[in-house]
C-alpha cells in the first residue's frame, strides 16, 4: 500500500495513481512504480520519510512563488494577473523587449503581449507567458498523398532516395492537384548504425537527417531489389558526401561560416557530438567516461583538435536545410495549400544527440511505452527518452518550441505522432527499477498545446495530432479548442457521417495493412506466422476482418480502393491523405509494430520513380475524385470517370 507522503509527492509530481488499459480493467500505480518514477525526475522518495521531506521542499518552494511557472494568455492582448505575493516585477518579452515596475497590490500593469514565449520574473522567480493564438484556422477541404522517403527510388536506380527526389514527387504531386505530401521524420539519426532504420526513434528532433542529402552525383551502390538495403546504400552516400565536402571552394566556406554563426552553440553541439560518433560510436553511452559529458574537459579537447570533423556535420545540416528549403519552394511554386507534411516523432533516443547535449532536460532511466494490451501482455518499451514535465517547464517550454519551430521552417502541415502524451505519457523505469510496471505521468497539456500553437501561427502552418488508442478524457475537446486536426482511419472507424471535420483522414497508418493488404488479413497472417497470436485467435481475427471489410465495402459502393476513396472524398474531414500504397495496390505495411528484424520494417519500395508518381492513372484518377469532391483544384488531364 502506498504511504500518504509517497503518495502526495507522486500527485504533485504528476504521476497518477491509476489509469484503465485498452479492456478496462482499472490498474493501480504500484509503490515502487511511483518511487521509480520520481527517482527518473530527481525527486528522493526512496522511504516514505525521504518522501516527506522532498513534498515538504517542493511545497515551501511553490508557496514561496509569486505565480506559478508558466501560464497560457491570449496574444495581442494584455493579461491581467495579480501575484499572490507583491513585488517588484520585470517582464523580458521574446524579442529582448524589456518592461519593469514597482511592487503593488492588484493586477500588474503589464502591456499587450505579441505571440511568443515570455518571462515575467517577480522575487526572483520566473513565470513563462505563453501567449497563444486561442483557436488556429481550420484548413480549407483537400487531400494530399502519404509516401515513404525511403522508398521513392525504383528498383532499377537502387540506393536510397534523397531530398532531391522528394522534391521530383512533390512537384509532380502538387501538379495533379495535391494540396500535401507527408513523408516520415526526417529527424537525425544513426547512419552508423546499420539496424537503427527506424525513423521514430532518432538521436535529435531538431537537427535534419544527413542520410537523404543528395550529392552531385547521386552516389548509390548500383540497382536493388524490392527492399531498400539501408547500410551500403548510407555508406555510399556519405562517402560521396564527404569528398563533395572536401572540395568545397571559399564562398562555400563563407557560406557555411554565415550558416553557423545563424544557428548558434545548439548546431555546433550536434556537429560537435556527430563528430565524436564518426570515431567513438553512435551511441554516446557507450563512450569514453571523459565524453559522456557534453561540458566535460575532454570533449573541449576533441573539439579542438577535430574543426575539420565538426565542419563536415555543420555543412550536411546546411546542406539539408537547402534542399528542404527547395522542396518546400517547389510545393509553393506548385501551388499546394500546404506543401511538405512532415512527422514528429513522440520521443529522442536515449542514447542519442538530444540526450547528450541536455541530459538534464530528460527524465533518468526512463522510458516511454505503452500499457500491457493484448499484442503486447508485458506493455511496450520503446526506448524512448520522456522530456521531464518540471524541467520543460523550468526552460519556459523552449526545447519543445525549438523541436516543433525546425520542422515548420520547411513543413505547411505536421503531425505530432502520439499526441496522446501532450496529456500523459507512459513511463517505464529502467536502470535500478528494470521490470518494475510502469505508469503515467500527467504532462502539462494546456502549456504544450499553446507552444504547438504558437510556432503553427508563426508559420501560417497546420498541425495535426495523432489522437488515436486509449484517448485522455478531455484530450479531443483540447484539440479542437486548439484548432489542432485530429486523425480519422477509415479502418477503424467507416461511419465517416459520424466524423468532426475538424480531423485528417485516411484509410490507415504506416504501422497498419494497406487496403489491399487489410482486406486479405496479411497482417494476421504475419502475427501468427511470427507467433504473436494463435491459430484460434486467428481464425477470429480472420472472420472479424470480413466482415469489417464487407462493411466498408456496402458503405463504399464497392470493394476497391477507388470506391475506398470516393467515400474519404466525400467525409466531413478537412484533410484526406491517401496512402500511396493504396494507390499502387500494395498489401505490404510500411511497420509492424513489436518487430524489428523478422518483418522487413521501412524498407520497402513503393515501386515507381518518384518523378513517375504524378503520371499513373492511379494517382490522376485519384486527383480527380478529389477534385469532384470539393477538394482542392482539378487535375490537369484527370478522368472524370476514373
Amino acid at each position: 500500500m502506498i504511504g500518504d507522503a509517497l503518495a502526495g509527492l507522486a500527485a504533485a509530481a504528476g504521476i497518477l495513481p491509476s489509469y484503465r488499459d485498452l479492456g478496462g480493467t482499472l490498474r493501480p500505480t504500484a509503490p515502487e512504480t511511483a518511487q521509480a518514477l520520481l527517482a527518473a525526475t530527481g525527486l528522493e522518495a526512496g522511504t516514505e520519510a525521504a518522501a516527506a521531506r522532498t513534498l515538504a521542499e517542493l511545497r515551501a518552494r511553490e508557496d514561496a512563488r509569486a505565480l506559478p511557472d508558466w501560464l497560457v494568455v491570449e496574444a495581442g492582448a494584455a493579461p491581467r494577473l495579480t501575484p499572490r505575493h507583491p513585488g517588484a516585477w520585470q517582464l523580458r518579452l521574446e524579442d529582448g523587449t524589456m518592461h519593469d515596475g514597482p511592487a503593488g497590490d492588484g493586477p500588474l500593469p503589464l502591456p499587450p503581449l505579441p505571440l511568443g514565449l515570455h518571462d515575467l520574473t517577480i522575487g526572483g522567480a520566473t513565470c513563462t507567458l505563453l501567449a497563444a493564438p486561442a483557436r488556429l484556422p481550420l484548413p480549407a477541404r483537400g487531400w494530399g498523398v502519404t509516401l515513404p522517403l525511403y522508398g521513392l527510388r525504383d528498383a532499377a536506380t537502387g540506393g536510397l532516395a534523397d531530398y532531391a527526389d522528394l522534391r521530383a514527387a512533390v512537384e509532380g504531386l502538387g501538379g495533379i492537384g495535391a494540396g500535401f505530401v507527408g513523408i516520415n521524420p526526417i529527424h537525425a539519426g544513426f547512419p552508423l548504425d546499420p539496424r537503427a532504420i527506424s525513423p521514430y526513434s532518432p538521436s535529435s528532433r531538431r537537427w535534419l537527417s544527413s542520410v537523404h542529402v543528395a550529392d552531385a552525383g547521386r552516389a548509390g551502390p548500383g540497382p536493388g531489389g524490392r527492399l531498400v538495403d539501408h547500410a551500403p546504400a548510407v555508406a555510399a552516400r556519405l562517402k560521396a558526401l564527404r569528398r563533395a565536402f572536401g572540395a568545397i571552394d571559399a564562398m562555400a566556406r563563407a557560406t557555411l561560416v554565415t550558416f553557423r554563426a545563424e544557428a548558434g552553440p545548439d548546431l555546433e553541439r550536434f556537429a560537435l557530438h556527430q563528430a565524436l560518433s564518426d570515431r567513438f560510436g553512435p551511441y554516446w553511452r557507450d563512450w569514453p567516461a571523459g565524453l559522456r559529458d557534453a561540458g566535460g574537459s575532454e570533449v573541449r579537447a576533441f573539439a579542438a583538435a577535430n574543426s575539420e570533423a565538426i565542419a563536415f556535420h555543420a555543412w550536411l545540416q546546411m546542406r539539408a536545410a537547402g534542399q528542404l528549403a527547395a522542396v518546400r519552394d517547389a510545393a509553393r511554386r506548385a501551388g499546394m495549400a500546404q506543401g511538405l507534411y512532415l512527422d514528429l516523432a513522440v520521443g529522442t533516443h536515449p542514447s542519442g544527440a538530444e540526450t547528450w547535449a541536455d541530459p538534464g532536460l530528460f527524465a533518468r532511466d526512463a522510458s516511454l511505452g505503452a500499457p500491457p494490451d493484448a499484442f503486447a501482455p508485458q506493455g511496450q518499451n520503446w526506448a524512448l527518452a520522456p522530456m521531464a514535465p518540471a524541467a520543460l517547464a523550468t526552460r519556459g517550454f523552449r526545447p519543445l518550441a525549438a523541436v516543433l519551430r525546425a520542422q515548420l521552417r520547411f513543413a505547411g502541415m505536421l503531425r505530432i505522432d502520439h499526441i496522446l502524451g501532450f496529456s500523459r505519457a507512459f513511463w517505464v523505469p529502467g536502470g535500478a527499477y528494470s521490470g518494475v510496471p510502469g505508469g503515467y505521468v500527467a504532462m502539462p497539456a494546456a502549456a504544450l498545446l499553446a507552444v504547438a500553437r504558437i510556432e503553427a501561427a508563426r508559420a501560417g502552418a497546420v498541425i495535426v495530432g495523432e489522437d488515436l488508442g486509449v484517448i485522455p478524457d478531455g484530450l479531443r475537446a483540447d484539440l479542437d479548442a486548439s484548432g489542432i486536426l485530429g486523425c480519422r482511419l477509415l479502418m477503424f472507424e467507416p461511419d465517416t457521417a459520424a466524423w468532426p471535420e475538424a480531423v485528417l483522414a485516411s484509410f490507415g497508418t504506416h504501422d497498419l495493412p494497406p487496403h489491399a493488404g487489410w482486406r486479405a488479413g496479411g497482417d494476421i497472417g504475419w502475427h501468427a506466422r511470427l507467433g504473436h497470436i494463435d491459430a484460434a485467435t486467428a481464425t477470429r481475427l480472420h472472420e472479424e476482418r470480413r466482415t469489417a471489410a464487407a462493411d466498408l465495402a456496402r458503405r463504399a459502393g464497392g470493394p476497391g480502393t477507388a470506391a475506398m476513396h470516393a467515400l474519404l472524398a466525400d467525409s466531413p474531414a478537412r484533410l484526406v491523405a491517401l496512402q500511396i500504397e493504396d494507390l499502387l495496390g500494395r498489401r505490404a505495411q510500411a511497420n509492424l509494430p513489436g518487430t524489428v528484424d523478422s518483418h522487413p520494417n521501412w524498407r520497402r519500395r513503393i515501386g515507381p520513380a518518384a518523378r513517375a508518381l504524378a503520371g499513373l492513372p492511379a494517382l490522376r484518377g485519384a486527383a480527380a475524385a478529389m477534385a469532384r469532391a470539393g477538394r482542392g483544384r482539378p487535375a490537369p488531364g484527370g478522368r472524370p470517370g476514373a
